[in-house]
């Protein structure tokens, strides 16, 4: 396969300057991208030619390794510029990590290549009609002389119209999980942007049509093997998605603050001049603020504990890494869903209008805390808390 060179990104501070610098160019048209549903394909394409695809490659293979903590602000940072194109790397970094921790060395080199040359990936997880999102009924089949055939539909495929690869989940013949690579240009493959969510508009979440498609052996990975250790994987994984809530919270306030300096009145028994002034108004716009430190600090810790765990992986110390992103989950749930709906009563009727998309954060929030229940993070922090039980090792926690 053909490839082009990016900038290969050295360090945690180079891969924070660079989302930065791309965040501007980001949210100088998110709005209008969301307004009219205009898929980011040069946005994307520009997030490759960025290098910042390449950051959690392991330093062995020629990336920066960046830690836990970094890429939960990296992903915050870019979902505050535009939600959709924030949430679009997770599950490129998901394959990432899977790779780190499932793959053997022929394939990380072959991989690991592939994303320091922008070559990145989309997703196809998900299935309907399955009894759990954790099961798959796509037709999984190795076939004599090492090839394997793949045939079904997958669906909230975020990112796999902009992606050059395109990997799957699916259950081999012992019904173990693997995740098997396959090329976007690869026949039988058909990407549709089916994707209508109130929220995310632009993520590109479609389904993902496989029809008789062969792949090497080789591109398949035994995700199964993750689980047979201490392992934060899929703390890891929530941990991402836990940032792109924390950049719509953020976001939120950040728009919120424009409207209510720009655009809001003072209230018919207010004695100011601007909303701004007024005591009431001061004081839930602290509070609105304060739910977004507390959700940062949250995630920030979970990030220490990640990294904490990577370094010293022990049943202890997972158990604890896991929780601690349940933690920053739930609060960045709340504080994005909090956030963007309680910013209109500061703001007053005009906040609803359809010109000022201000609603945007309040769908994007609504739609991508769906991903996983709040309900299951606070009792896994709750049954560890009370009676030291730690969360399952299921991927998802």
């Amino acid at each position: 396969m053909t490839t082009t060179a990016v900038p290969v990104i050295a360090d945690d501070d180079q891969a924070l300057a660079v989302a930065r610098g791309l965040a501007d160019d980001l949210a100088a048209d998110e709005s209008e991208r969301d307004a009219r549903r205009v898929l980011p394909r040069a946005e994307v394409a520009a997030l490759a030619a960025s290098g910042l695809l390449g950051v959690t490659v392991p330093r062995a293979f020629g990336g920066a390794d960046v830690s836990a903590r970094t890429m939960g602000e990296l992903m915050a940072v870019l979902a505050e510029a535009d939600a959709s194109v924030g949430q679009i790397p997770q599950n490129h970094f998901f394959f990432v990590e899977v790779l780190r921790e499932a793959a053997d060395d022929a394939q990380q080199a072959f991989f690991f290549a592939e994303v320091l040359a922008g070559r990145h990936f989309g997703n196809a997880l998900s299935e309907r009609g399955t009894r759990t999102p954790g099961e798959f009924a796509i037709r999984f089949e190795p076939r004599p002389g090492g090839d394997v055939l793949i045939d079904g539909t997958k669906y909230y495929a975020t990112g796999s119209p902009f992606a050059p690869w395109i990997p799957i989940y699916a259950t081999d013949p012992d019904g173990r999980t693997v995740a098997a690579w396959v090329p976007a240009d690869t026949p039988g493959v058909t990407v549709v942007d089916d994707w209508r969510g109130m929220g995310q508009r632009t993520t590109g979440s479609g389904a993902v049509r496989f029809e008789q498609v062969v792949i090497p052996s080789a591109w398949v990975v035994p995700v199964w093997t993750i689980f047979e250790r201490p392992e934060v994987f899929g703390a890891f994984g929530n941990y991402l998605h836990a940032g792109v809530d924390l950049g719509i919270a953020r976001a939120a306030l950040r728009d919120g603050k424009d409207l209510v300096r720009r655009i809001a009145r003072p209230g018919m028994e207010s004695t100011v001049a601007r909303p701004a002034d007024d005591p009431l108004i001061v004081q839930e716009f602290g509070e609105l603020a304060l739910r977004v430190r507390r959700a940062a600090a949250l995630l920030h810790e979970a990030g220490d504990a990640l990294d904490a765990a990577r370094a010293e992986p022990t049943p202890t110390s997972a158990a604890e890494a896991s929780v601690a992103v349940a933690a920053a989950r739930a609060e960045t749930d709340r504080a994005a869903v909090g956030v963007a709906s309680d910013v209109f009563s500061l703001i007053g009727a005009r906040a609803a209008a359809d010109e000022l998309n201000l609603h945007r954060h309040w769908r994007n929030a609504r739609t991508h805390t769906l991903h996983d229940p709040l309900r299951m993070k606070i009792h896994h922090i709750g049954n560890h808390a009370l009676n030291d039980v730690p969360p399952p090792p299921s991927g998802i926690v």
